[in-house]
């Protein structure tokens, strides 16, 4: 039984991409960082399309390695043969979209990770867990490399697995360009002809552009290239075409590419070719393994290429498989893809990281109900918050599904102590209180504060409003709130909206379900919802079909406590638990209030206080998965 349907081997970088579009490298400002290199961009690639993937190569043991390796795993990838190279520092890739046609780029792989993998990384009992592997021109380039990816095709085909060749030609990276010639894809060598050439027998798949089937073929002239590389392997090769498509021969080569078997192209707008080819070998894969014809095969890749030119980054910009199925079902809306709507929302729900299919979380965020208890202080209140992290990260124990509200203001040094820790994290923007919603001085009036956030933070904004606000009410707080779910978003940040309509006015079973329906009326699609909770089923019910129709990929709903006591929660959780898109709760003053009032009093030691906050917080996560295992869940 094969546990894995694809290994990739060879290149692993992190790309550093220039933020700003239209101008040189050298006028770049800031940059956003992804995984790269063609191997590592296919392994993720088509793990998001749901294969079971795996990378071989070799990462630094430093900061970007484990970057590496964490996001592989978030993407689904098994990071078994990513090995750690404690002598070597992983590559980088900064790259910038000039316009275009010019995409400029510098590697940095001097006596890179990657290019230290060896024989010995090749682990026979591994490579005999998969149905495929695939290899990458560049690690063909170096004698040690070669000998693993070839150590690795030898053992493939032992135990009958397929293989494949994305040629991924980069002169530069076989020594025939400068540093400062990234951006070359052909410069004619009768060495790297020869070197490919002594492999290409050992694919079943070879896949190129029209100047790598030169390089590999040893002739400008695509057909007489084609046709040298039929001399030497039975392969089926796929010449990609760019804006053409592409085509695959199974069999002898004809006398012009159009007598391929070819796929739909899609008539979209280019703004970034680079990782266009690895997008494209995702979905050709997918399409391979499944057993699917080549020319549907064929569509996939070239609906997975359209999307990685249409947006920023490779990695980041490649589907997931309900996306690729929405987007052939649906067809082209814009050119532009990045900027449909509908797509790009399902392109963001569907490859977040992370399960948060359960979620307790210690909301410690609150400010004004802290700084109106007696003896409290800024410096006070911000030690409390490190108490309550304490408490929470001895509860979560390493265990999955827990995870903290904390602000910035007063709790900065419980925020930032909590990074790493596995905690999920949110942080509050709203000015406590305030109606209509206004943001805390940091988060500045255009949101820029969000910029400074780490990608894993969620924001979370509280909003006091119901349907019957006056017009000016609704229109001030409406715009803040679309305002900053586009920032999170522009941002990479996930984003928590919390609507408490009680505390305005009378409130019924379809009350928060209007409120969630125009939200979403608005544009604004979070990925989180917060809501008080409700008396009834009908409540729940009304409320989850607002966000099942309007986003089916939501992550969920957490409960709010609106300090309430432990007897009343336990009631309101059981009746939220009978509802399956309810994740959890995210509750505070319940667990830390009597805590806080003794410590800041000086009534309660460090330890009592822990002591008091971890116990309660125990008993609410037992509530709640009590709660859950008796409703057996409820749609």
């Amino acid at each position: 039984m094969k546990t894995l349907d694809v290994i990739t081997i060879g290149r692993s970088s992190v790309d550093l991409y220039g933020a700003q579009v239209g101008g040189r490298l050298e006028d770049m400002g800031s940059f956003q960082k992804y995984i790269g290199g063609s191997p590592t961009n296919m392994a993720a690639g088509t793990a998001r399309l749901g294969l079971r993937s795996a990378l071989i190569t070799r990462v630094g043991d430093e900061h970007m390695g484990r970057f590496i390796r964490e996001e592989l795993a978030r993407e689904g990838v098994d990071v078994r043969g990513v090995k750690t190279d404690p002598e070597r520092l992983t590559a980088l890739v900064l790259l910038g979209i000039r316009d275009e046609t010019q995409f400029p780029l510098i590697f940095y792989r001097e006596n890179c990770a990657d290019m230290a993998l060896c024989e010995d990384d090749i682990d026979e009992g591994f490579i005999a867990e998969s149905r495929a592997v695939v290899a990458t021109g560049t690690h063909l380039s170096h004698p040690r490399t070669e000998a693993a990816v070839l150590k690795a095709l030898h053992l493939a085909r032992k135990h009958g697995a397929q293989t494949a060749l994305d040629i991924d030609y980069r002169p530069n990276l076989w020594g025939l360009a400068g540093h400062g010639a990234g951006e070359s894809r052909f410069i004619e060598s009768a060495a790297v002809t020869a070197k490919l050439q002594a492999t290409l027998h050992l694919f079943d798949l070879i896949v190129g552009t029209e100047e790598e089937f030169h390089i590999a073929g040893g002739s400008t002239d695509t057909i007489a290239a084609l046709r040298a590389v039929r001399a030497v392997s039975a392969a089926t090769l796929v010449c990609k075409r760019g804006p053409m498509g592409a085509v695959a021969f199974t069999g002898a080569i004809p006398d012009t590419l159009d007598e391929g078997q070819s796929g739909p192209g899609f008539p979209i707008e280019v703004f970034n070719v680079l990782g266009a080819g690895d997008g494209f070998m995702s979905g050709l894969l997918k399409g391979w393994l499944d057993g699917e014809p080549w020319p549907v095969a064929l569509t996939y890749a070239n609906a997975c290429g359209a999307f990685a030119v249409s947006r920023h980054g490779c990695t980041p910009a490649y589907p997931s498989w309900e996306e690729l199925q929405f987007f052939l079902a649906r067809g082209v809306v814009t050119p532009a893809l990045r900027k449909d709507a509908a797509l790009e929302q399902i392109h963001w729900a569907t490859n977040r990281h992370d399960d948060w299919s359960s979620l307790r979380v210690f909301a410690f965020d609150h400010r004004a109900q802290l700084e109106a208890m007696e003896g409290a202080t800024p410096e006070k209140i911000g030690a409390f918050k490190e108490l309550c992290l304490t408490a929470a990260l001895q509860v979560a124990d390493g265990k999955p599904g827990h995870g903290i509200l904390c602000d910035s203001r007063l709790g900065r040094r419980a925020l930032y102590r909590a990074a790493g820790t596995g905690l999920w994290i949110g942080r509050p923007v709203e000015w406590p209180g305030s109606r209509p919603l206004t943001v805390e001085p940091e988060i500045g009036a255009d949101f820029g504060g969000l910029s400074e956030w780490p990608l894993g933070h969620v924001v979370k904004a509280l909003c006091f409003c119901h349907p019957d606000d006056d017009a000016q009410m609704r229109a001030a707080q409406e715009d803040t709130v679309l305002r900053l779910f586009q920032a999170a978003r522009r941002n990479r940040l996930e984003f928590l909206l919390e609507i408490i309509p009680s505390k305005v006015g009378p409130v019924d079973d379809d009350t928060s379900a209007r409120l969630i329906e125009r939200f979403y009326d608005l544009g604004v699609f979070p990925d989180w919802w917060k809501l008080e909770p409700f008396a009834s089923d009908a409540a729940w019910d009304r409320a989850c079909a607002a966000i099942r129709r309007r986003d089916p990929h939501v992550r969920g709903i957490v409960v709010l406590g609106l300090d309430a006591s432990e007897g009343a929660l336990a009631a309101s959780l059981a009746l939220a638990a009978r509802h399956d898109l309810v994740n959890g709760f995210a509750i505070g003053r319940t667990i830390f209030g009597d805590a806080a009032r003794g410590w800041l009093a000086g009534t309660l030691t460090d330890a009592e206080a822990v002591a008091e906050m971890a116990g309660r917080y125990t008993r609410l996560c037992r509530i709640w998965d009590e709660a859950r295992a008796g409703a057996g869940g409820k749609a």
